[in-house]
């Protein structure tokens, strides 16, 4: 009785030990998702409701007009347009600057793993070196250039900006990740009489889906999210990037502020990379894991 009753004792302990810890990680879970789900209430709100009302109160009766006047008329400088032509520019620009930059980042990771060269070890040195410079370091290089090549305040400048800055991140990322792979595989299609690209395209590219949702969820959100070179290296007027668009429309006011729409704009700016990480949050954690076994 004694035994079974330590048993029992033990088991009681261990439940209530793993109570504990789930109502802690609900518990900041909750207090991570507070801010997110206080911006999308009063997104839903109207100006007057908010005012009136706790900034913290669930709206009585949901509108979504605050999202319409965000997307396609709120007021940005003298521009009454909304962030819907702004959005569209992020997206003329993370889509090459990532496609770009991940396809580069990954042929640069298998010649440094894979197509080992005199002095590849100094040149993944100072590749990754160029993730640790500060973005205010490369502006006047960067502006100075974009001018000489005649893309300075156009899109096309931002993506060569982007692809540029991303690519030390992009080439540890898929160097680390070849490291895991055997090099018996590369010597195999070397035998067979494959070549550089054939390797890389039919031995590598089909087992690097991994890293390759690392690699894009982490550029597409560095870029997507980027401020300072949007800001920097772009025109005014509807050429700017949302997140640019974003901070000059919650700073446009005329006579009264909208929260709501504020809101309402910020969910906007900031819906892709939520999407993003509610999708393949998991496999971008996964794909991480996958390559931290050498290297």
């Amino acid at each position: 009785m004694a035994n079974v009753a330590a048993v029992s004792s033990g088991r009681f302990s261990q439940q209530l030990a793993r109570l504990s810890i789930y109502l802690l990680l609900v518990l900041f879970a909750c207090y991570s998702l507070l801010p997110l789900l206080v911006m999308l209430s009063n997104s839903l709100r109207t100006i007057e409701e908010i005012k009136a009302g706790s900034i913290l109160a669930l709206p009585a009766a949901p509108t979504l007009d605050a999202w319409k006047i965000a997307w396609s008329e709120a007021c940005i400088g003298t521009t009454c347009s909304g962030l819907k032509p702004h959005f569209f520019v992020s997206v003329s620009v993370v889509t090459p600057a990532v496609i770009i930059s991940t396809m580069i980042g990954a042929i640069n990771g298998y010649a440094l793993t894979k197509w080992r060269f005199k002095g590849a070890n100094l040149v993944f040195g100072l590749l990754l070196f160029g993730c640790f410079i500060p973005y205010q370091v490369v502006i006047l290089p960067m502006a100075i250039t974009l001018g000489f090549l005649k893309l300075a305040g156009s899109p096309a400048g931002l993506v060569l900006v982007s692809t540029l800055y991303g690519l030390p991140f992009t080439t540890l990322f898929f160097r680390n990740y070849y490291v895991t792979v055997p090099d018996e595989i590369v010597r195999a299609a070397t035998v067979d009489g494959a070549g550089f690209f054939q390797t890389f395209w039919y031995v590598i590219l089909p087992i690097s889906a991994p890293i390759f949702v690392v690699t894009v969820i982490w550029q597409f959100t560095g870029i997507w999210n980027d401020f300072l070179f949007g800001a920097s290296f772009s025109a005014t007027g509807a050429s700017q990037p949302v997140i640019v668009a974003l901070n000059n429309l919650v700073n446009t006011t005329t006579g009264v502020k909208y929260y709501n729409v504020d809101f309402a704009a910020s969910l906007l700016a900031a819906s892709p990379t939520i999407v993003v990480y509610a999708l393949a949050g998991k496999y971008f954690v996964r794909g991480l894991m996958s390559g931290s076994v050498k290297g």
